[in-house]
């Protein structure tokens, strides 16, 4: 619930950022902005995985580009669900969406919990199982934790 919210929060600040940088999308109030941020989660958490599913053969061809058109798609479809959020046309939908992916991705990455790499060297000096003594066998584990 805690990086719903955190990723909640950045998509807030991302399109209000948006909504001052680009030409051609708007809103009226801060509800608005804060129901279409909800809005825009939503879609890409529900629909858009469909829209990639489908369109697969198309993105792969077109080395995922065609993922850019499916985010201007959901930022553009956004707008007619969110009443007092307007967004005039597919070309300020395209660049709103880039805008927003980039900087969205940037205040996650620095918000989020940090994932902690650590690592040890074991020495194993007994034998291998044949009566063979071994001295020099280093073994190495990795392990990733989320720190909260």
């Amino acid at each position: 619930m805690k990086n719903f919210l955190i990723k909640w929060f950045v998509n807030i600040i991302t399109l209000f950022v948006i909504i001052h940088i680009v030409g051609g999308v708007s809103a009226d109030s801060w509800g608005a902005i804060v129901a279409a941020a909800f809005v825009l989660g939503l879609l890409n958490a529900f629909v858009k995985p469909f829209i990639i599913f489908f369109t697969l053969p198309f993105t792969i061809l077109t080395l995922g580009f065609f993922t850019l058109i499916i985010n201007a798609l959901l930022f553009y479809l956004a707008s007619k669900f969110v009443s007092g959020f307007e967004v005039i046309n597919f070309a300020a939908a395209f660049w709103a969406a880039l805008l927003f992916s980039i900087i969205s991705s940037i205040l996650n990455f620095a918000l989020t919990p940090k994932v902690g790499i650590r690592y040890a060297s074991f020495r194993h000096s007994g034998t291998n199982g044949n009566s063979r003594k071994i001295d020099d066998d280093n073994v190495i584990d990795v392990e990733g934790k989320v720190e909260k």
